[in-house]
């Protein structure tokens, strides 16, 4: 059977596109990180996190957060326990989700000194714990205030002043699916510009270890717990998006994966509700999607 291989139409006459379509690449797609409460390694996730006075803050979305002296976001773990206190996230998740130290912590306004405790790591370093959770930063939080952990994997959370996951009241309950969607389409992002979702309103993604030339994924085995592919769609049944970019691509287990302009497309977990945007830029890697293909950084 002849294969094809895949020409973005940045590189393509128009004549080529309307004849030429993309094959499934062969070869071994290189393993990437990405299992719950795993993620690359960064430099300043690397050591454990100083707790100093913590604090908390009002989020528009969360509710009351929990922050370190510093004003960062601190998270809980759902693989933990907090009676008795335990943490299960050690090695790479440890450099992702940097652990909260005991020592020095001390509980400002709002947090109840009597909550705070400490639990001996395997190194033999004390983790803080807030009602026995125990207590992380997250690498990918560059600012103070920022929850971009929040969500990961379906089980890392901000953590409310009392122990309990920070959710919020808008997300006590799961929003309904937005009704009528094309299976594909567009939408204005005030951050990003025009966006690419799918029928039921999530946004789809590109990862930057994937090419276009040869069309090929790279996510595969413990990535694809967190990035789903994004499923084939009807050309009839879009809208925003030029049909003649839309491509089938063939994964190494045999399904079908959707592409624009020859780059496969992927939803989030992490994304509880239609039009968040929560796996935009995490490790670097992941990104928002324009009608073109191109990244939405």
């Amino acid at each position: 059977m002849r294969k094809f291989t895949c020409v973005p139409v940045a590189f393509a006459v128009a004549a080529v596109m309307l004849t030429a379509g993309c094959g499934s690449s062969q070869g071994t797609a290189a393993t990437t990180t990405g299992s719950a409460g795993r993620a690359a390694s960064t430099n300043n996730g690397a050591q454990p996190s100083q707790a100093g006075r913590l604090s908390v803050w009002k989020s528009a979305q969360l509710g009351p957060v929990v922050t370190d002296g510093a004003g960062f976001t601190l998270y809980r773990f759902d693989k933990d326990t907090p009676k008795p206190p335990a943490s299960n996230c050690a090695g790479e998740c440890a450099s992702a989700w940097p652990p909260v130290l005991a020592d020095g912590a001390k509980a400002g306004r709002g947090i109840d000194p009597g909550l705070l405790g400490s639990v001996k790591r395997a190194d033999g370093t004390k983790q803080l714990t807030l009602a026995g959770w125990p207590l992380y930063r997250y690498a990918q939080d560059t600012a103070p205030r920022q929850t971009r952990g929040q969500g990961a994997g379906g089980t890392w959370f901000s953590a409310a002043p009392d122990g309990t996951k920070a959710q919020g009241p808008a997300q006590e309950e799961a929003p309904s699916e937005p009704k009528d969607l094309p299976a594909l389409s567009t939408v204005d992002d005030k951050e990003r510009g025009t966006i690419v979702r799918d029928g039921k309103g999530r946004t789809l993604y590109r990862f930057n270890k994937d090419t276009a030339w040869p069309m090929k994924s790279n996510c595969v085995g413990a990535c694809l717990e967190k990035w789903k592919p994004a499923k084939l769609v009807d050309k009839k049944n879009i809208k925003g998006i030029d049909p003649k970019l839309i491509i089938p691509y063939t994964r190494p287990d045999g399904t079908k994966q959707l592409t624009i302009d020859c780059w496969p497309l992927y939803w989030y977990t992490g994304d509880k509700k239609p039009g968040d945007t929560n796996g935009q830029g995490l490790n670097g890697t992941w990104f928002t999607v324009r009608p073109d293909g191109k990244l939405a950084k």
